[in-house]
């Protein structure tokens, strides 16, 4: 994508941030800020991967599909996920009780952004590496 800035115009991507770090709630806070810091770790970027992948899981399958994850922690990254509206949680009336999960509308929205996220860093991981071994010679 080529740019020309004339005299001082902000550019389509600076009026995107701009518009983005310009709302605040009522505490004077911006609200970019939570959301991010709730779903940019990567347990809940991990969690929201193996779901839109597999669609619904039991909590030990996602659990072993992840991988490294505590039990504790998988269960309060499915409650703050829960609580945002990006994951759903059904408990059938079973013997012993059945407790799947999959993502709701919303999550399967941000699914399609992380994706491109995780495309854009296989894309570039030979770039990032080397990046970082210059970094660490300096």
């Amino acid at each position: 994508m080529t740019v020309t800035i004339i005299d001082s115009q902000a550019t389509p991507v600076q009026e995107k941030i701009e518009k983005i770090f310009s709302k605040t709630d009522d505490l004077g806070v911006c609200p970019v800020r939570g959301i991010l810091d709730r779903i940019g770790d990567k347990w809940s970027y991990l969690t929201i991967l193996h779901l839109g992948n597999s669609g619904k899981l039991r909590f030990n399958e996602l659990k072993a599909q992840i991988g490294d994850i505590s039990q504790r922690m998988l269960t309060v990254t499915l409650r703050s996920l829960e609580e945002d509206g990006l994951v759903q949680r059904h408990i059938y009336a079973e013997v012993p009780p059945r407790v799947e999960y999959q993502l709701t509308a919303l999550g399967e929205s941000l699914l399609q952004r992380m994706i491109d996220l995780a495309e854009w860093a296989n894309m570039y991981k030979a770039e990032i590496v080397k990046a970082r071994s210059r970094y660490s010679t300096n």
